[in-house]
């Protein structure tokens, strides 16, 4: 007589039997996604502080109650609301040839480290690009390296999606500051 377990087990014995044998050898591996356009910009930023209007390209518009507009809140900026609208370079000479602006605002979000949360576009105006590309997410400002998402773009990027890639290339303590911007994009329509 047969036990309630035997049609389980009749099922697994089946499944084992009945599953494919192929080597992992002879597997074709899954294609991956790459990128169908790739290019690197800079981007620089000079935080208003007070004394330098004329070369300024970001300024505090929110602080914490204890902070001002003028310095960075402590600890680890939290709270402070910048916007900007820094130039855009090839190389990272902040007196280059600006082929555009980058134009937006970050938020420092964390309490316990440096963190900011960035939503801005790069708004380009020169013979190589017309148009403009999007950016979210959060950056991670300990790490080397963070990825944010580009999450749309006008001209030359019509609807176009993908990753940025950034990494601090320069650092003057709250003044001044330059981005390293390595674009992949995978959704291009033009």
């Amino acid at each position: 007589m047969a036990t309630p377990k035997t049609p389980i087990i009749a099922f697994l014995i089946f499944l084992l039997f009945s599953t494919p044998t192929t080597s992992t050898a002879t597997k074709k591996p899954v294609r991956g996604h790459l990128p169908c356009k790739e290019m690197v910009f800079y981007f620089h930023d000079v935080l208003f502080n007070g004394q330098n209007h004329d070369n300024a390209t970001s300024a505090i518009v929110g602080s914490p109650q204890w902070g001002n507009k003028t310095t960075m809140a402590t600890p680890f900026s939290f709270g402070d609301l910048v916007i900007f609208d820094d130039p855009i370079t090839l190389d990272n000479n902040f007196h280059g040839p600006s082929i555009g602006r980058a134009q937006g605002m970050y938020l420092y979000d964390q309490r316990s480290i440096y963190g900011a949360w960035l939503a801005f576009s790069f708004l380009f105006n020169s013979s190589a690009y017309i148009g403009t590309l999007n950016f979210v997410g959060a950056d991670p400002l300990m790490n080397k390296t963070r990825d944010i998402s580009i999450v749309g773009g006008t001209g030359d990027f019509f609807m176009t999606r993908g990753i940025a890639t950034l990494m601090t290339d320069s650092f003057e303590g709250e003044v001044y500051f330059r981005l390293r911007v390595d674009i992949k994009l995978y959704e291009c329509w033009q």
